[in-house]
């Protein structure tokens, strides 16, 4: 295993630039503030970003409690990296964290100002003391749901100003996970509704579906969520109010974590008996 470590004052945009780090030099393992993440998942840890005070932050992100050290030091024995990026505001706070994990020594030490501009810095610095943004290095898809209740609405960040006439209502649904190498994922309703599909009609009860229609929620402009609403045909016999309250769980559940959207109702309509 080879150890590599992003060092920079807090703020500069350590964390923003860490997947391009990770790229140029075919790192598949990122350590950022108290979080294992491997090939932009997140595999163990808890984010200092969550911590309520800066000294609390400071003890999370350099794994200070034994047994939050303890679960990433065994996840990295699991998963085996080739190589990891550790990052840290100095270099004593990289090799704390080396130490602590039980890591190699570090082979290379690449700063902050050797891959970002002044003004590229500045920008950061200001984003983080004006606006309080943070950043972590993996796809929001992925960070959601591991953020529960932390993350603004979702769609209200992904979806960029429009600078001509906005698409038809329920004709597209845009997801911009804003820490991924891929840029803008357009996930379209037929798309969306394959899922629902599948997870409706894989409960036995049900035994097709049809009408599935996708819908946006917009407030003032700004997207608030989807609405899904399905036909579908059950099998006699069976207590449709308990089906369908399960069918809207799991349809919800599924669609949140495959698409990172934030589903806002599901509506279920039963349409006819199956009688086998």
């Amino acid at each position: 295993m080879e150890v590599f470590a992003l060092v920079g004052p807090s703020g500069t945009g350590k964390s923003h630039r860490a997947l391009i780090v990770a790229h140029e030099h075919n790192i598949d393992s990122i350590i950022d503030d108290g979080i294992l993440i491997k090939d932009s998942k997140i595999i163990a840890g808890h984010s200092a970003k969550k911590e309520p005070s800066k000294i609390q932050a400071v003890r999370r992100a350099i794994f200070m409690h034994p047994e939050h050290a303890e679960e990433v030091r065994d996840a990295i024995q699991t998963v085996k990296p080739n190589r990891i990026l550790v990052l840290g505001t100095s270099d004593n706070m990289v090799e704390k964290i080396v130490n602590i994990l039980e890591l190699p020594p570090i082979t290379k030490i690449i700063r902050i100002e050797d891959i970002a501009t002044k003004e590229e810095i500045a920008k950061a610095r200001e984003s983080r003391l004006k606006e309080g943004k943070h950043i972590i290095p993996v796809p929001t898809i992925e960070l959601k749901p591991h953020f529960s209740g932390y993350m603004i609405d979702p769609l209200e960040i992904f979806f960029k100003k429009p600078q001509t006439k906005r698409r038809k209502i329920g004709e597209k649904s845009i997801v911009r996970p804003t820490f991924s190498y891929y840029g803008k994922l357009l996930i379209s309703d037929a798309a969306i509704a394959a899922i629902v599909d599948y997870v409706a009609t894989n409960e036995l009860s049900i035994t097709r579906t049809s009408q599935i229609k996708i819908k946006n929620f917009q407030e003032k402009d700004k997207e608030k969520g989807i609405s899904i609403s399905l036909d579908v045909t059950i099998r006699y016999g069976i207590s449709i109010w308990d089906i369908v309250r399960q069918t809207q769980t799991r349809v919800k559940a599924m669609v949140e974590q495959m698409t990172g959207l934030t589903v806002r109702e599901v509506n279920v309509a039963v349409k006819s008996l199956s009688i086998d």
